[in-house]
């Protein structure tokens, strides 16, 4: 029986380990997808601001009132 201790002893040591590497892994990819987010978003704002910069500042077009229905006279 002190082998089957010993042995399960090492199985949950092992277990235990290959959790570890599993979340540290989990959270590399975490990071690395956050960085790659942040970049995309500072190039598309940098798009952004560049493509309003060139344009030309139009005022926006007028509204049109809205047309109601007429009144049916009794």
């Amino acid at each position: 029986m002190n082998s089957e201790q010993a042995r399960e002893r090492a199985e949950r040591n092992f277990k235990r380990e290959e959790r570890a590497l599993d979340g540290r892994k989990a959270m590399a990819e975490y990071e690395a997808q956050a960085v790659a987010t942040r970049k995309k978003t500072a190039r598309l704002k940098a798009l952004r601001l560049a493509k309003e910069a060139e344009a030309p500042a139009e005022p926006p077009p007028p509204k049109l009132a809205k047309r109601r229905p007429a009144r049916r006279q009794k």
